[in-house]
């Protein structure tokens, strides 16, 4: 998250509809959501739905030269090159307005917004999430859905108050970097201890001396990201594919908590 600030408006990406009297002021939305996909070589067999940070507060709405959307084209690319052969598409959603706005919760209804338009595409595939600060937030909320198999939350921005039980029956990375001054490692692990018990499986690594934009060991945020994403879907569809060796030497199977 680009500032830090309380949890919570916004636009679904449905814009307001129906007659307006005289007098009244239209309710539409002024900002929409945007989807940008990136499709399997053939059948679609799964979807990584990709999420960006934020600002607490802001009604402005989010342009593609920004930061916060610009960090996340990498790691859909990088997702996409990994599993396109295997049935695997990447969604990258930009949310409407770039704040969270306390209980509008504009991300997350940006991403149920998203995560319906997957379902009406491909209602019987596995969903991945990918976010990074707010966008991380956002995934963890949205997890729920039931689609959804299995969440990485890259650096985000959680606090006591984040539902757990949104992950029950899901896999769950969080990597986080000890230097993360925008949002709190200390957190981010007290959250994954809380909902260890919930998810399929809860794993957490801690990037040493890292902070909260991923400048610093960047192969390994994406070797993580990318290799978590592709076992999950092959674990869930059968597809031929495995992460990369680096990915597995990294994050063993059997470890829970991890310091690189």
């Amino acid at each position: 998250m680009d500032n830090r600030g309380g949890h919570g408006g916004g636009s679904n990406g449905a814009p307001g509809k129906g007659g307006v009297q005289a007098g009244q002021v239209p309710d539409v939305s002024a900002h929409q959501p945007v989807l940008s996909v990136l499709d399997a070589s053939g059948d679609t067999k799964g979807v990584v739905l990709v999420l960006h940070g934020g600002k607490a507060h802001s009604r402005d709405p989010v342009e593609a030269r920004h930061l916060s959307p610009a960090r996340m084209v990498p790691f859909a690319r990088h997702l996409h090159r990994a599993g396109r052969k295997h049935g695997l598409a990447v969604w990258s959603l930009r949310n409407s307005v770039r704040g969270w706005n306390g209980p509008d919760m504009s991300p997350l209804q940006d991403a149920r917004w998203a995560l319906r338009q997957i379902a009406e595409r491909h209602p019987d595939v596995p969903v991945f999430l990918l976010g990074h600060s707010m966008g991380g937030l956002t995934a963890v909320c949205a997890a729920d859905h039931p689609q959804v198999e299995a969440v990485v939350a890259l650096a985000p921005w959680l606090d006591p108050q984040t539902p757990a039980d949104r992950v029950r029956g899901r896999k769950v990375l969080i990597i986080h970097g000890t230097t993360d001054h925008m949002t709190s490692p200390t957190q981010s692990l007290a959250f994954a201890r809380r909902a260890a018990s919930d998810a399929a499986s809860m794993q957490y690594v801690s990037l040493r001396g890292v902070g909260h934009f991923m400048l610093r060991k960047v192969r390994i945020w994406h070797t993580l990201a990318t290799g978590f994403v592709i076992k999950s879907f092959a674990e869930s569809t059968g597809a031929a594919v495995q992460p990369p060796r680096a990915f597995t030497e990294l994050l063993p199977d059997t470890s829970v908590q991890v310091t690189l």
